[in-house]
C-alpha cells in the first residue's frame, strides 16, 4: 500500500522546506535580540528572561533538598538526596482540579503548600530545614533568583489575581498561613533551566538547566532551567535545555554582556537566559506558515494569538492538530469512507500520546493505529485508512520536531560556542518513538559548520533540575 496522491497533497501545508526553516531561524534570531535588549524588551514576543542562575552544578554537590514542580494538570513534591555520581529522590504527584486551575490564585497557592506540608509530614522531614527549588513552568519575570512575577498564564491554567504577581511571595505567605514559616525557598526556574542543571551534574559541559526549591525557598525557576541544571549535573557542556511536552520552551547560556537588562553579578560571564520561545510568532512572525487547523486551535484556546510556536509543536495541541485534519479529510471522502465518528467530531478526542501509539508500530502492522481506532468509535477503517493516518500524524509530528531543531540550531550559531550538548525532556520528546532522531537530523543540517553537538535526554530535569538549583544556591548563600 502507498499513501494516495490525494491524502500527501492535502498535508503539504504541514511541509516546511528548508528554506522556510532558515528563515524561522533568522525570525527567531531577530526576536530573541529584541528580547534581550533594554530598548525593545517591553515589546518583544520572545521576552528572554535572565534566570539570574549562573553557576553550574560543579557534579560535587551533597546533601538533602526538596523541590517543587508545576507546570501541568498535576504538581510533584521531591526530596532529592545527592550523593557522589547518584542520588536518591523519592516523590509524590498531587492533581491540581480543573476548579483550583481557573479559580482564585491564593487556592492553587493553598493547595501546593497543603500538598508540600503533608509530603514533609510523611517522609519526617516537617522539623528539618532543606533549601527547596521551585520549578514553575509558566512565563516568569524574574527579578532574582528568588523573585519571579508571573507575566501570563498558559497550558490551561487561568487564576485570578496571579499574573503580575510574585510567585515566590504568594507561596511563601500560604505557608505562612499555615505556620510552615520556616521553609526556604533557594531557587526557582522553569523546566528547561532544570533540565540544563540536571544534565551539567552528570556531565560538566552542560550549561542549561532549571530549578526551584522547598520550604526555605531558595530560587524559583522554569522547566527549561530545570532541564539544563540537570542535564550539567551529567554533561558540564550542556548550554540549552529544551522542554517539549504540554508546553514547548527554551533556555541558554548567554553572555552577560548581550543581556542589557541584566543588574546582577557581572563578573562573571555567563548567565542563563529563559528565552519563552513558546510565544515566538504572537507578533505575527509565524503567520505565513500557519495551518487552518493551526489557525482553528488559536481561535479556541484561552490565550489567542499568544503562544503560537508552542501551538504547532507542543503536546497540549499535536493530538488536536492531527484530529482537525483527520475530521476535514473524513469530509472529504479521503478517510473512513467518508464516516467518522462522534468522538472523532470531539474536541480533545484525539490524544497527543495517541500519535506516538500509531508510529510506535511496525511497518505495515496497525496493531496500535487499531487500538487507537477501537477508542474513537472507527472500527470500520480499512489498512489503507490506518497508513492514512499514520502519515498525517508523521507529518504533524515531523514539523513539530523541525520546528525545534530550527530553534535550537538558532541558540548553537548565537552562542558561538563548538561543542554544545542540548538537555532536552517533556513527554513529547521522551515518547515519540522518532522525535530524538529526527532532531538530531535536522539541527544537524542547520547548525554552523564544525559545530559538534549532541541531544541529552534529561532524567526529570523539572525536579531533579529544581533541587540542583536549590543546591548550588545554598552553597553560595
Amino acid at each position: 500500500m502507498t499513501i494516495p496522491k490525494e491524502i500527501r497533497e492535502a498535508c503539504q501545508d504541514m511541509v516546511l522546506s528548508e528554506e522556510q526553516l532558515k528563515d524561522i531561524m533568522d525570525r527567531l534570531l531577530k526576536n530573541i535580540n529584541e528580547g534581550l535588549s533594554k530598548e525593545n524588551h517591553d515589546s518583544a514576543a520572545v521576552k528572554c528572561y535572565v534566570t539570574y542562575v549562573q553557576d553550574l552544578p560543579s557534579g560535587k554537590e551533597r546533601g538533602r533538598f526538596l523541590a517543587l514542580d508545576l507546570g501541568g494538570t498535576n504538581f510533584r513534591v521531591l526530596l532529592i538526596t545527592l550523593g557522589e555520581n547518584h542520588f536518591d529522590m523519592k516523590s509524590k504527584i498531587y492533581a491540581i482540579p480543573q476548579e483550583i486551575m481557573t479559580g482564585p490564585g491564593v487556592q492553587l497557592f493553598d493547595h501546593i503548600a497543603d500538598c508540600l506540608i503533608k509530603f514533609m509530614k510523611d517522609h519526617n522531614v516537617y522539623k528539618e530545614q532543606l533549601p527547596l527549588g521551585f520549578t514553575f513552568s509558566f512565563p516568569l519575570k524574574q527579578l532574582g533568583l528568588t523573585k519571579g512575577l508571573l507575566s501570563q498564564w498558559t497550558k490551561g491554567f487561568n487564576c485570578s489575581g496571579v499574573v503580575g504577581e510574585d510567585v515566590v511571595s504568594m507561596l511563601k505567605d500560604a505557608l505562612n498561613r499555615r505556620g510552615a514559616d520556616g521553609i526556604e525557598i533557594y531557587a526557582i526556574m522553569n523546566d528547561a533551566t532544570g533540565t540544563l542543571m540536571n544534565c551539567a551534574f552528570e556531565t560538566l559541559d552542560c550549561h542549561l538547566g532549571i530549578i526551584d526549591s522547598t520550604i526555605d525557598p531558595c530560587a524559583i525557576l522554569n522547566d527549561t532551567t530545570g532541564t539544563l541544571m540537570s542535564c550539567a549535573w551529567k554533561n558540564l557542556n550542556t548550554r540549552i535545555g529544551i522542554i517539549v511536552g504540554t508546553g514547548c520552551n527554551a533556555c541558554y547560556v548567554e553572555k552577560i554582556e548581550n543581556v542589557e537588562l541584566f543588574d546582577g553579578d557581572k563578573s562573571k560571564p555567563y548567565v542563563i537566559v529563559n528565552t519563552e520561545w513558546g510565544n515566538f510568532g504572537a507578533n505575527g512572525a509565524l503567520d505565513d506558515i500557519l495551518t487552518e487547523y493551526d489557525r482553528e486551535i488559536d481561535r479556541n484556546s484561552l490565550n489567542p494569538g499568544k503562544q503560537r510556536f508552542e501551538k504547532i509543536i507542543s503536546g497540549m495541541y499535536m493530538g488536536e492538530i492531527v484530529r482537525l485534519m483527520l475530521v476535514k479529510f473524513t469530509k472529504q471522502k479521503l478517510l473512513f469512507n467518508g464516516q467518522g465518528s462522534e468522538k472523532l467530531n470531539t474536541k480533545g478526542a484525539f490524544l497527543t500520546k495517541y500519535v506516538s501509539d500509531i508510529e510506535n508500530d511496525v511497518p505495515n502492522s496497525f496493531t496500535k493505529c487499531r487500538e487507537v481506532f477501537e477508542e474513537l468509535d472507527l472500527s470500520h477503517a480499512s489498512d489503507q485508512d490506518c497508513m492514512n493516518v499514520r502519515y498525517v500524524c508523521e507529518i504533524v509530528s515531523r514539523r513539530a520536531a523541525h520546528l525545534v531543531s530550527a530553534g535550537a540550531a538558532t541558540l548553537i550559531n548565537k552562542m558561538d560556542f563548538n561543542s554544545v550538548t542540548i538537555g532536552v525532556d517533556g513527554s513529547v520528546y521522551r515518547f515519540h518513538p522518532n522525535f530524538h532522531d529526527l532532531m538530531v537530523e535536522k539541527i544537524g543540517q542547520m547548525v554552523r559548520p564544525k559545530v559538534n553537538f549532541d541531544i541529552m535526554l534529561s532524567e526529570d530535569g523539572s525536579g531533579r533540575g529544581a533541587a540542583l538549583v536549590a543546591a548550588v544556591a545554598s552553597t553560595k548563600s
